[in-house]
């Protein structure tokens, strides 16, 4: 975890695709409330500057609450989820009209995307919003992407604005997300309550010890501080696109980062990249359900790269269609992999167990031999 503090020479930093996430404690100190127009207006001027450099930006947006419980004229960010919901709801059109107005006066048109997580947990759904932000950014529109709050409950939600930046720069392929947070980076120690606390530079990869020194934040408006980053990072690291995090309201920070000036933490993902669907099943889509198998089946899956067929199958649970991702479980339940679904739950439990010629006598027809197939299944990396 060394790095020069000269100069950061890292090619990731010349990525022709950024995502940049905005933290509603940049836009909105914990003592504020509503949408700081000249915090905005400055990242709106370095992502300017990113794009007349022939690069190509998306910006994830937090924000619609803190705008909307100013505008109902409240005190605090409502606890209640209508209540913050309604403020979202009140919020969103402001905060859109605020960035649209930022960046209009440099030139450059923006359009809303709202997402939950529902959208993107089909194949073909996530499929139409990869081309949606394509169209998007080949016409020279700045994408603004937001969780949209108004609508959504905690079985569909990203959770926070860091993982919907994360399934965001999978879905536009970005190189780099730039979190823009209240802090430095990411520290050995929380630098709250630590003087000795130092800022870790660079990381490789995701080591476990990484998640133990991640805190929370004490911003009401925040969900989560830095463990939410961590589990973004997370997800970036399998897909194998990096990130930097820093503090937003340093000035210029955007471009001095980008210039190779070491501030905040780079996380440089290692290891094998998932990539195209099994990135989709391994990071986005949520298991439907769930396959218990045999020690025979986990090893083969395992240790000999095969395919799950019905025979090693224990235990089916949940309501899973064909084409739906499952949890792959061993025989005390742990889970070790995800896979897509060739049967639904109801006829993978009718055939489990079973040898495969004797599918299409239980079933009437046998469309696939395997339950989940070697190309559809992916590790989960603890």
């Amino acid at each position: 975890m060394s790095e020069n503090m000269t100069k950061r020479d890292d090619p990731v930093l010349n990525s022709r695709r950024i995502v940049v996430k905005v933290g509603s404690s940049v836009l909105t100190a914990s003592e504020e409330l509503g949408v700081n127009r000249r915090v905005l207006g400055r990242i709106a001027t370095q992502v300017a500057k990113l794009r007349e450099e022939g690069r190509q930006v998306v910006v994830v947006s937090s924000g619609a609450i803190a705008a909307g419980v100013k505008r109902l004229g409240l005190k605090e960010i409502p606890k209640a989820v209508p209540e913050r919901q309604a403020a979202a709801a009140v919020g969103q059109p402001i905060l859109m009209e605020a960035y649209g107005r930022a960046f209009k006066q440099r030139g450059i048109e923006t359009a809303q995307v709202l997402l939950i997580h529902s959208d993107l947990d089909e194949r073909s759904r996530f499929l139409n919003a990869c081309n949606t932000f394509e169209a998007l950014i080949s016409k020279g529109v700045l994408p603004i992407v937001n969780e949209n709050d108004t609508v959504s409950i905690e079985e569909i939600r990203f959770g926070d604005n860091d993982t919907l930046a994360a399934q965001t720069a999978q879905m536009v392929q970005a190189g780099l997300v730039i979190i823009l947070s209240d802090v430095a980076g990411l520290y050995d120690e929380d630098p709250r309550r630590s003087r000795t606390a130092r800022l870790i530079p660079r990381v490789e990869g995701l080591p476990k010890e990484i998640s133990s020194v991640a805190g929370t934040s004490p911003n009401p408006l925040a969900h989560g501080g830095m463990r939410t980053k961590v589990e973004a990072v997370n997800i970036l690291n399998k897909v194998g696109i990096s990130t930097l995090i820093v503090k937003g309201r340093d000035p210029n920070v955007i471009e001095r980062v980008v210039m190779g000036e070491p501030l905040g933490t780079l996380f440089v993902p290692n290891g094998a990249r998932l990539k195209g669907k099994k990135g989709w099943i391994g990071t986005t889509a949520k298991p439907r359900g769930w396959l218990k198998l045999d020690g025979g089946a986990v090893n083969a899956m395992l240790k000999r790269g095969k395919s799950l067929l019905p025979s090693g199958v224990v235990s089916v649970g949940g309501n899973f269609k064909f084409g739906d991702v499952v949890e792959i479980q061993d025989t005390q339940g742990v889970a070790f992999g995800r896979g897509l679904a060739n049967y639904s739950s109801e006829d993978a439990a009718r055939i489990a167990g079973k040898q495969t010629r004797e599918i299409a006598a239980i079933l009437g027809s046998k469309d696939y031999d395997e339950i989940i197939h070697r190309n559809n299944f992916v590790l989960i990396e603890e």
